[in-house]
């Protein structure tokens, strides 16, 4: 009896911390019909399918508040009193009419750790965003970004981040300096190419790049991991080997500093400019094994198909360091064959690879 007794008490008690005004076409929210020890046991606030052009001042009265819905309404603009919120851990505000300029400009000090605003008008990701150093996840998936601004990095601790449906053209390499990021939704946009840096991002384990202009990845990804499931349909990924030669002849620096490289020449400090130094330090090595060579910045640019799971190919970009270089890129049948056995990725490696 006393046990029934316990669990009615404790299902009364979390009822009492969750205030439902949803789906009751309020225009206005009046927090004075609410009473001052409501206001402060409240935990939980939904306002979500209503017709709220703006969120209220009062809001900022729930002290104590964590999970905040304000989605599918008409909004236009966030109230300053939402900075008021400290406990505030989630708030979703999606399918509203909110952009860049209707957060307040101290929103950045919430220690939001989920923030929802898919289905909006943003056309940048506002830098109050940026601020929010606990947030876990950020969703501005449909919407009208054009970009990925490169303060994203400040959001260490984030771990998923969804901004399918926009109009972005390039993900920039300060995405890869997201040491906790899981899932990375970049799907139905205009992404070209996908930066090699993103192979820092360790913690990853879905990519979802669909339905962009993708033709390639780098050769990088397979330096991912913990990645389990690559979404890249509706890309037009080459459908058979292309062997692209795009090559600058190297200028007499990187002649020089190949040579330095390349035959392990001894230098130090005193011997040159730090300029000349830092520059060596640059070198890359030739992918190729059957190569000793090293390049700067002068370079040729190859695809080459690599298997994934024993069941797709995938065009990934090679780098090489001359025409002449030997490469197992090489179109030749024989040395092609090789190089996919040597790069291919185990099907125990990727649970999912989706291309069509």
């Amino acid at each position: 009896m006393e046990s029934h007794e316990g669990a009615a008490a404790a299902a009364a008690a979390v009822r009492d911390c969750v205030l439902d005004f949803s789906r009751l076409s309020l225009n206005t929210f009046d927090a004075d019909s609410v009473s001052e020890d409501r206001k402060r046991d409240t935990r939980q606030l939904f306002l979500n399918y209503n017709r709220l052009a703006a969120l209220p001042s009062s809001v900022g009265l729930f002290s104590n508040l964590e999970f905040l819905d304000i989605s599918n309404n008409g909004l236009t603009a966030i109230c300053e009193g939402i900075t008021r919120l400290g406990r505030l851990k989630t708030l979703l505000a999606k399918n509203n009419r909110l952009d860049e300029f209707s957060l307040p400009k101290e929103f950045g000090s919430l220690q939001l750790e989920v923030l929802n605003f898919s289905g909006n008008r943003f056309e940048e990701i506002p830098l109050q965003c940026t601020k929010l150093l606990r947030l876990q996840s950020l969703s501005v998936g449909g919407n009208r970004l054009r970009s990925i601004p490169s303060e994203i990095e400040h959001l260490t601790s984030l771990e998923m981040l969804y901004l399918g449906g926009n109009l972005i053209s390039d993900i920039p390499p300060e995405l890869a300096h997201l040491p906790y990021l899981t899932y990375l939704v970049l799907c139905d946009n205009r992404i070209q190419s996908v930066p090699p840096q993103l192979a820092r991002l360790h913690s990853l384990r879905s990519l979802s790049l669909h339905n962009n202009l993708l033709t390639y990845l780098p050769r990088e990804i397979l330096s991912l991991v913990h990645l389990q499931e690559l979404s890249l349909r509706g890309n037009p990924l080459v459908v058979r080997f292309v062997k692209e030669m795009i090559y600058d002849p190297p200028s007499l620096l990187e002649l020089a500093g190949r040579t330095i490289k390349s035959r392990n020449v001894p230098y130090s400090p005193c011997d040159m400019p730090s300029n000349l130094e830092r520059y060596l330090d640059l070198a890359s090595k030739c992918p190729n094994p059957k190569c000793a060579g090293v390049y700067f910045d002068s370079c040729v640019r190859q695809i080459k198909f690599v298997d994934f799971c024993g069941k797709y190919r995938l065009p990934l970009m090679h780098y090489l360091c001359s025409p002449e270089c030997t490469s197992p890129c090489s179109s030749n049948p024989q040395s092609d064959a090789e190089s996919e056995e040597e790069n291919s990725v185990p099907a125990d490696r990727l649970q999912r690879v989706l291309l069509g």
